[in-house]
């Protein structure tokens, strides 16, 4: 049975309040997994991937973490031109490197931008895929992309294997508006789960107009139902 994690950026409010009580009601809802950003202790749970600074100088402090540590973002001007992917992927192989004599693997998390960005007519984040090095995975931010006006099936399908985890949301698929229960907003979901089928389900919900947690039982109800597990 394939089990589902959750970014826990998603409930940052709620575990700044009471840290304890929010892994708690998680659990309650069904999920097994999450995804870290900062250092909340999460036991309990497993931890297939966290997100990590690690082109800053504090990456050491995250090696315990997760087996998987992904870097969140890089700023939107070094998707611009090859010469910014470039940098990037060089700090990123860079970091691979690091974490490889670690015993981790690194992986990057795309927002909008490095899909709205198209650099000698392909989205820059294709571009970047093909200057990382293999050990470098990707973490696909479902919604993001199709914010940044990629097909996301598409997208997927030409990145293959690279994708390890998907961060699954859905909504309008528009800036500044808020999200919905995965399943009730615009994109194809199952279209996009079947363009992936290895990678790690990550669902997030980075904001969010109605209670946090019943939209996080129904997206887990969905996805359960969608993958008939």
């Amino acid at each position: 049975m394939r089990s589902y994690a959750v970014q826990l950026y998603t409930l940052r409010d709620h575990l700044a309040a009471d840290p304890a009580a929010t892994l708690s009601r998680l659990a309650s809802l069904g999920y097994e997994a999450v995804e870290p950003f900062d250092l909340t202790p999460v036991d309990g749970f497993e931890v297939p991937s966290a997100h990590a600074p690690l082109l800053g100088p504090n990456r050491d402090d995250y090696l315990k973490v997760a087996g998987t540590l992904i870097v969140p973002m890089v700023r939107p001007e070094e998707f611009t031109t090859r010469e910014g992917i470039e940098r990037t992927a060089d700090a990123l192989n860079a970091a691979s490197a690091w974490g490889a004599e670690h015993g981790v693997t690194v992986g990057y998390h795309n927002h909008h931008w490095e899909l709205a960005s198209r650099v000698g007519g392909r989205h820059a984040l294709e571009v970047l895929a093909d200057l990382l090095d293999p050990a470098v995975v990707l973490e696909v931010d479902v919604y993001w992309a199709a914010v940044g006006g990629a097909d996301v099936p598409s997208l997927l399908g030409r990145l293959g294997e690279r994708v390890q985890f998907l961060h699954v949301k859905d909504g309008p698929a528009t800036l500044g508006e808020p999200m919905t229960a995965v399943g009730s907003g615009t994109l194809p979901i199952p279209d996009i789960l079947a363009a992936a089928p290895q990678a790690r389900r990550v669902v997030e919900l980075d904001s969010c107009a109605t209670d946090i947690f019943d939209a996080l039982a129904d997206s887990l109800a969905y996805l359960r139902s969608v993958e008939g597990r």
